[in-house]
């Protein structure tokens, strides 16, 4: 029984984590989205412009995501979930930071980057379904 208080903290602070995580992603996200329509499009080729576009969509869906599984995690198995914030905040910062910075520095390998961060992001979704299993 003495872990009952242990674990209610622990969840607390998880919440707090996936909840302030993807408040902040959005935050930067959106402040990203209208510097990329109306900083960038002058400065931008289309195709560049897209990319970018490409990263503040996913920082976004994403942001929106660790709001969502915070105000789950109640009832979901915590030890995946930690794990899936972790992989959904690292995969984020790697692939959308990865595509900003493509887009505006115009440094192709970059790209060679990217799909780590969607590996990572994969992770992170699969470790939702095995806290949705209750694993």
């Amino acid at each position: 029984m003495n872990d009952v208080p242990e674990l209610s903290t622990n969840l607390g602070a998880l919440v707090r984590f996936l909840i302030g995580a993807g408040a902040v992603s959005a935050l930067i996200g959106v402040a990203l989205g209208a510097f990329g329509a109306h900083g960038l499009k002058k400065r931008l080729t289309p195709d560049m412009l897209a990319v970018f576009e490409i990263g503040v969509r996913y920082q976004l869906y994403h942001a929106l995501a660790l709001v969502a599984l915070g105000a789950a995690l109640p009832h979901l198995a915590p030890a995946p979930m930690r794990w899936a914030g972790i992989l959904l905040v690292a995969g984020t910062v790697v692939f959308s930071g990865s595509l900003y910075v493509l887009a505006l520095s115009g440094r192709r390998w970059l790209g060679a980057v990217t799909p780590f961060g969607g590996l990572a992001l994969l992770a992170g979704w699969a470790c939702v379904i095995r806290a949705a299993a209750g694993a």
